[in-house]
């Protein structure tokens, strides 16, 4: 197991789970967890006790991405946080969120989203907005070419 801490700006923990590691990645970890909490309607999804989320950490990309599926194995789409590049340990993945999210549909729809709590962030240095910009553009890049956990996008319904 490894707990993961999902950290604000000011590097204070926001957010602690743990999950498991499913692989070692030459630039970072894929580990499984379950969402445990009660639900949570986002408008557009709905994360369920039981969703399984295969979570991606790098750290040289400034995001991570959560490939989430429901408990009969149907995925529900992606959601990516902009963060700061992974700290990652042998028993802990330190992550500094940066505000943005992005939600892809299992149909390749992009969603941005908190771009207003991004712009209003008067706490985020110059590296760290710039990086969120970049790990933003290079993210979408990968949704719109299939890229890696994206491959499997499928433009029907």
């Amino acid at each position: 197991m490894i707990t993961v801490v999902k950290q604000d700006p000011w590097g204070r923990a926001k957010i602690q789970y743990q999950g498991k590691i499913v692989e070692h990645l030459a630039n970072g970890v894929i580990i499984q967890a379950y969402w445990t909490n009660p639900v949570k309607d986002l408008g557009y999804t709905i994360f369920e006790p039981g969703d399984l989320f295969t979570e991606y950490y790098y750290a040289d990309r400034w995001f991570n991405i959560f490939d989430i599926s429901n408990a009969q194995s149907g995925r529900k789409g992606w959601y990516c946080n902009i963060a700061e590049p992974a700290i990652i340990s042998a028993d802990r993945i330190a992550q500094i969120d940066l505000y943005l999210d992005v939600w892809v549909t299992p149909t390749g729809k992009i969603l941005v989203l908190d771009e207003d709590e991004f712009a209003s962030a008067t706490t985020l240095n110059e590296k760290q907005c710039n990086g969120a910009h970049q790990g933003l553009q290079v993210l979408i890049r990968m949704v719109e070419t299939r890229q890696e956990m994206f491959a499997v996008i499928s433009d029907h319904e």
